[in-house]
């Protein structure tokens, strides 16, 4: 009984560091919430070609979008609320800089979400991956427009 005892010991305080790391790292990491609604607006030409947050030049024609919090390299599915079209973008810039909305979208993503001559559209938006670690951002954004 007592070697037990001391092995359940011993092996308590291997694993007690090991799960204090991993409650630790838990901690650290942002809560994302997997679906949200709000106004989703776009830009395009007079981004074109601007450096986005994640170093790649912004192209209008790309399937990306910009969100304040979400991770860069997160893949989201944005549906527009009014007439149900969805399109999947990665999250590859910051913003809106506008309050009050949740989303931009370049202009490819608004098109066919069928908003471009309104502007502003109600959506959700729900979280399809996030990337385990940075995302490498070394593709072209000719592979972004193919949802590469």
């Amino acid at each position: 009984m007592k070697l037990i005892t001391t092995c359940s010991l011993a092996i308590m305080m291997c694993l007690s560091p090991l799960y204090a790391q991993r409650r630790m790292a838990r901690a650290t990491q942002p809560v994302i919430r997997r679906v949200q609604y709000g106004i989703a607006s776009w830009y395009g030409r007079e981004d074109q070609g601007r450096l986005m947050a994640c170093g790649v030049p912004f192209n209008e024609y790309a399937m990306v979008a910009a969100h304040r919090t979400l991770p860069l390299g997160t893949r989201v599915r944005v549906t527009n609320l009014t007439n149900g079209r969805s399109v999947v973008v990665r999250i590859s810039d910051r913003g809106p800089g506008v309050r009050g909305r949740i989303i931009d979208v370049s202009k490819a993503a608004a098109r066919r979400l069928g908003f471009t001559h309104r502007g502003l559209a109600p959506v959700k938006v729900r979280v399809l991956s996030v990337p385990s670690r940075k995302p490498h951002y070394a593709q072209t954004n000719s592979n972004l427009a193919e949802g590469g």
